[in-house]
Protein backbone atom coordinates (compact mmCIF):
# COMPACT_ATOMS: atom_id res chain seq x y z
CA UNK A 1 0.00 0.00 0.00
CA UNK A 2 2.82 2.16 0.85
CA UNK A 3 4.44 1.70 -2.42
CA UNK A 4 1.13 2.86 -4.31
CA UNK A 5 1.00 6.12 -2.38
CA UNK A 6 4.24 7.17 -3.37
CA UNK A 7 4.53 6.20 -7.12
CA UNK A 8 1.15 8.08 -6.99
CA UNK A 9 2.94 11.12 -5.50
CA UNK A 10 5.29 10.68 -7.65
CA UNK A 11 3.09 10.40 -10.85
CA UNK A 12 0.96 13.69 -9.87
CA UNK A 13 4.29 15.72 -9.46
CA UNK A 14 5.03 14.58 -13.07
CA UNK A 15 1.74 15.73 -14.07
CA UNK A 16 2.22 18.45 -12.65
CA UNK A 17 5.64 19.83 -14.03
CA UNK A 18 4.59 18.58 -17.48
CA UNK A 19 1.84 21.07 -17.40
CA UNK A 20 4.37 23.90 -15.90
CA UNK A 21 6.67 23.08 -18.53
CA UNK A 22 3.70 23.43 -21.40
CA UNK A 23 2.41 26.80 -19.49
CA UNK A 24 6.26 28.74 -19.70
CA UNK A 25 6.59 27.71 -23.40
CA UNK A 26 2.94 29.36 -23.43
CA UNK A 27 4.29 32.25 -22.00
CA UNK A 28 7.44 32.60 -23.81
CA UNK A 29 5.01 32.44 -27.21
CA UNK A 30 2.84 34.99 -25.53
CA UNK A 31 5.65 37.44 -24.44
CA UNK A 32 7.33 36.58 -28.45
CA UNK A 33 4.14 37.94 -29.63
CA UNK A 34 4.28 41.10 -27.59
CA UNK A 35 7.34 42.25 -27.97
CA UNK A 36 6.68 41.53 -31.94
CA UNK A 37 3.76 43.82 -31.42
CA UNK A 38 5.70 46.11 -29.96
CA UNK A 39 8.25 46.34 -32.67
CA UNK A 40 5.75 46.54 -35.47
CA UNK A 41 4.63 49.23 -33.96
CA UNK A 42 7.72 51.61 -33.84
CA UNK A 43 9.39 49.89 -36.96
CA UNK A 44 6.86 49.14 -39.11
CA UNK A 45 3.71 51.04 -38.67
CA UNK A 46 5.41 53.97 -40.50
CA UNK A 47 7.07 52.09 -43.33
CA UNK A 48 6.61 48.61 -44.40
CA UNK A 49 9.55 45.99 -44.70
CA UNK A 50 10.06 44.00 -47.48
CA UNK A 51 11.97 40.64 -45.57
CA UNK A 52 11.83 38.39 -48.82
CA UNK A 53 10.52 40.02 -51.96
CA UNK A 54 7.43 38.25 -53.13
CA UNK A 55 7.15 36.31 -50.11
CA UNK A 56 7.43 37.90 -46.91
CA UNK A 57 6.42 41.96 -45.93
CA UNK A 58 6.37 43.05 -43.01
CA UNK A 59 3.27 45.88 -43.04
CA UNK A 60 0.94 47.41 -39.88
CA UNK A 61 -2.73 46.85 -39.41
CA UNK A 62 -5.06 47.36 -36.54
CA UNK A 63 -7.38 44.94 -36.44
CA UNK A 64 -10.47 45.86 -34.21
CA UNK A 65 -12.51 42.80 -35.59
CA UNK A 66 -11.54 38.63 -35.33
CA UNK A 67 -9.91 36.54 -37.32
CA UNK A 68 -8.81 37.93 -40.96
CA UNK A 69 -10.38 41.19 -40.19
CA UNK A 70 -14.13 40.16 -39.65
CA UNK A 71 -16.90 42.06 -38.00
CA UNK A 72 -14.82 45.41 -37.85
CA UNK A 73 -17.91 47.62 -37.59
CA UNK A 74 -19.32 47.23 -33.76
CA UNK A 75 -17.95 49.87 -32.55
CA UNK A 76 -17.13 49.70 -28.62
CA UNK A 77 -19.72 46.79 -28.26
CA UNK A 78 -17.77 44.76 -30.47
CA UNK A 79 -14.61 45.79 -28.71
CA UNK A 80 -15.74 44.30 -25.19
CA UNK A 81 -17.96 41.37 -26.68
CA UNK A 82 -14.75 40.06 -28.23
CA UNK A 83 -12.75 40.71 -24.87
CA UNK A 84 -15.37 38.33 -23.33
CA UNK A 85 -15.15 36.40 -26.21
CA UNK A 86 -11.53 35.64 -25.54
CA UNK A 87 -11.50 35.50 -21.63
CA UNK A 88 -14.20 32.40 -21.95
CA UNK A 89 -12.21 30.62 -24.60
CA UNK A 90 -9.13 31.10 -22.36
CA UNK A 91 -11.13 29.50 -19.19
CA UNK A 92 -12.31 26.76 -21.53
CA UNK A 93 -9.01 25.93 -22.95
CA UNK A 94 -7.15 26.28 -19.58
CA UNK A 95 -9.89 23.94 -18.56
CA UNK A 96 -9.47 21.26 -21.17
CA UNK A 97 -5.70 21.67 -20.50
CA UNK A 98 -5.82 20.64 -16.91
CA UNK A 99 -8.18 17.72 -17.69
CA UNK A 100 -6.06 16.07 -20.65
CA UNK A 101 -3.90 12.86 -19.60
CA UNK A 102 -0.34 13.94 -18.95
CA UNK A 103 0.52 10.92 -21.89
CA UNK A 104 -1.48 13.19 -24.49
CA UNK A 105 1.56 16.27 -25.46
CA UNK A 106 -0.66 16.44 -28.64
CA UNK A 107 -3.13 18.00 -26.92
CA UNK A 108 -1.03 19.61 -24.16
CA UNK A 109 1.25 21.56 -26.83
CA UNK A 110 -2.00 22.36 -29.28
CA UNK A 111 -4.24 24.00 -25.35
CA UNK A 112 -0.39 25.69 -24.85
CA UNK A 113 -0.44 27.16 -28.53
CA UNK A 114 -4.24 28.14 -28.09
CA UNK A 115 -3.50 29.89 -24.88
CA UNK A 116 -0.30 32.22 -25.72
CA UNK A 117 -2.07 33.10 -28.69
CA UNK A 118 -5.61 33.80 -27.24
CA UNK A 119 -3.93 36.21 -24.65
CA UNK A 120 -1.77 37.54 -26.87
CA UNK A 121 -4.54 38.47 -28.66
CA UNK A 122 -6.76 39.96 -25.70
CA UNK A 123 -3.60 41.38 -24.25
CA UNK A 124 -4.18 43.95 -27.74
CA UNK A 125 -8.17 44.41 -27.15
CA UNK A 126 -8.25 45.45 -23.39
CA UNK A 127 -4.93 47.62 -23.90
CA UNK A 128 -5.67 49.22 -27.59
CA UNK A 129 -9.13 48.16 -28.65
CA UNK A 130 -7.26 45.98 -31.26
CA UNK A 131 -5.45 43.72 -32.44
CA UNK A 132 -1.91 44.86 -34.41
CA UNK A 133 -1.42 42.44 -36.96
CA UNK A 134 2.30 43.31 -39.39
CA UNK A 135 2.95 39.28 -40.83
CA UNK A 136 2.09 39.46 -44.45
CA UNK A 137 2.43 36.43 -46.70
CA UNK A 138 1.90 36.21 -50.02
CA UNK A 139 3.05 34.46 -53.61
CA UNK A 140 2.40 36.06 -56.71
CA UNK A 141 -0.95 38.09 -56.36
CA UNK A 142 -2.18 36.18 -53.63
CA UNK A 143 -2.00 37.74 -50.18
CA UNK A 144 -2.34 36.08 -47.04
CA UNK A 145 -4.93 38.07 -44.65
CA UNK A 146 -2.20 40.12 -42.65
CA UNK A 147 -1.71 38.24 -39.27
CA UNK A 148 0.85 38.14 -35.88
CA UNK A 149 2.38 35.43 -34.04
CA UNK A 150 -0.54 35.09 -31.43
CA UNK A 151 -2.53 34.51 -35.09
CA UNK A 152 0.07 31.56 -36.23
CA UNK A 153 -0.06 30.02 -32.20
CA UNK A 154 -3.88 29.60 -32.59
CA UNK A 155 -4.09 28.15 -36.14
CA UNK A 156 -1.23 26.22 -35.61
CA UNK A 157 -3.11 25.13 -32.04
CA UNK A 158 -6.40 24.58 -33.88
CA UNK A 159 -5.06 22.42 -36.80
CA UNK A 160 -3.37 20.36 -33.96
CA UNK A 161 -6.55 19.67 -32.09
CA UNK A 162 -7.98 19.20 -35.63
CA UNK A 163 -5.80 16.47 -36.16
CA UNK A 164 -6.14 14.64 -32.81
CA UNK A 165 -10.06 14.51 -33.32
CA UNK A 166 -9.84 13.34 -37.01
CA UNK A 167 -7.59 10.67 -36.53
CA UNK A 168 -7.05 9.75 -32.71
CA UNK A 169 -9.73 7.29 -33.39
CA UNK A 170 -7.17 5.36 -35.66
CA UNK A 171 -4.36 5.25 -33.31
CA UNK A 172 -6.36 3.75 -30.34
CA UNK A 173 -7.16 0.17 -30.86
CA UNK A 174 -10.42 -0.94 -31.80
CA UNK A 175 -12.85 -3.30 -29.70
CA UNK A 176 -13.71 -5.90 -31.88
CA UNK A 177 -16.99 -7.29 -31.21
CA UNK A 178 -17.55 -10.92 -30.29
CA UNK A 179 -20.12 -13.82 -31.92
CA UNK A 180 -21.58 -15.86 -29.88
CA UNK A 181 -22.00 -19.37 -32.19
CA UNK A 182 -24.99 -21.02 -30.89
CA UNK A 183 -24.80 -25.33 -31.82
Amino acid sequence: MRRSIAGDRTELKSRIAWRIGYLICALGIYLVDQTSKAWAVRRVRFKDVTVIRGVLDFVYAENPGIAFGQLQEHGAFGRWFFVVLAAIAAVAVLFYFFRTPRNDDRILGASALLLAGILGNLTDRVRLGFVIDFILLHAGNYHWPTFNIADASITIGALLLAFDLIFSHRSKPQDVPRTVSHR
